[in-house]
């Protein structure tokens, strides 16, 4: 066993729980991100679909943040070093154990030696893999996801790579429950009615906060086009394929600001780029208008050729929409409470 920090503050203790057989196309460590650091030119990064990540934790019995692992399209092979459980969430992508079929959206336990194996998704690009108690890598700056341009935070600062062995914080040194409670969580599903998942049309986006540079055009053409998914979508932005938006004046002398998540930057080809979550701290393109943080999770399963449309809405109609996700993840919280560890 070795010994890992947690969060800065407490020594716990972690076991070796997977050999990479096979990496997959980009597999990292992720958790909620690292906020409070933009000032220094770290971006929040973190999963970029944090519906799926706080599920999968929920499911397994973590705290909601805990890190686990991101994949990309392709998902990697996995050898079991140590019995754990599992749940997997997100893009509905098929995966195995020892060749057997698994279920997503689902507590499932693992025995050491098993193989796991993930395969193409049939809808969506991103999906997530946690581990009960937690992957086990230091905390950089108070979190452990990857951020692979800076090289830090995550496995090394960089995607897995094959032979790399992945550990999981011991729940049990946490008073999280132990064995007994894995074994009550074995077979957990959470109900279609509790998840959250696809790519809804249109996107809602706020107008802003530079929408004034562009020429009214751009604006319509923004709400009233198909745009599709480039092939140089990544972690860092979602750029799309469409019609141009044009700027109304030279903006050459447009000084550089900061970015927000969901930020609609139009370089001077007026293809629009939406950033997430590893994006630059601060940019110096307009920003024609400004997905709404509740939509992001469903931009994160966006894949090079999937359709993109977007509709306006209010800031009001904003924040109603962002507190009916929060009501989902609480009732995805409300209901894997309900089990416990077994009494004596």
């Amino acid at each position: 066993m070795s010994m890992h920090a947690y969060d800065g503050a407490t020594a716990e203790v972690s076991m070796e729980t997977f050999r990479v057989v096979a990496p997959g196309l980009w597999t990292t460590v992720q958790d909620l991100g690292r906020p409070g650091c933009q000032r220094f030119g770290v971006p929040v990064g973190g999963a970029l679909d944090t519906f799926a990540l706080e599920a999968a934790n929920r499911l397994v019995g973590n705290e909601p943040g805990a890190a686990a692992l991101e994949i990309t399209w392709l998902g990697p092979r996995l050898r079991v070093l140590a019995d754990t459980l599992l749940a997997v969430a997100g893009a509905d992508v098929p995966w195995e154990i020892n060749g057997r079929e698994a279920p997503l959206w689902q507590a499932v336990a693992v025995r050491k030696d098993d193989e796991i194996r993930f395969f193409p998704p049939r809808r969506g690009a991103r999906a997530y893999v946690a581990v009960r108690g937690g992957v086990a890598v230091p905390a950089v700056m108070g979190s452990r996801s990857t951020f692979v341009r800076g090289g830090f935070g995550g496995l090394h600062g960089r995607p897995l790579r094959a032979g790399d062995v992945i550990s999981s914080f011991r729940a049990d040194g946490r008073g999280a429950g132990g064995a007994g409670e894995a074994r009550a969580r074995d077979g957990l599903r959470l109900p279609e009615e509790l998840r959250r998942f696809g790519l809804p049309q249109p996107v809602r986006v706020l107008a802003g906060p530079q929408d004034d540079l562009f020429a009214p055009l751009a604006m319509e053409r923004l709400l009233g086009a198909t745009f599709r998914v480039s092939s140089q979508a990544d972690r860092m932005g979602c750029r799309l394929h469409g019609p141009r938006l044009p700027y109304r004046t030279d903006v050459t002398q447009f000084v550089t600001d900061g970015t927000a998540p969901g930020s609609i930057q139009v370089p001077g080809d007026g293809r629009p780029i939406v950033l997430l979550a590893d994006r630059q701290t601060s940019g110096g393109y307009p920003k024609i208008a400004t997905v709404i943080s509740a939509d992001l999770d469903f931009l994160a399963q966006a894949w090079a050729g999937d359709r993109v449309t977007f509709r306006s809405v209010s800031l009001e109609e904003a924040h109603r929409i962002r507190r009916r996700r929060r009501a989902l993840l609480d009732a995805v919280a409300r209901f894997t409470e309900t089990v416990s560890a077994p009494t004596n």
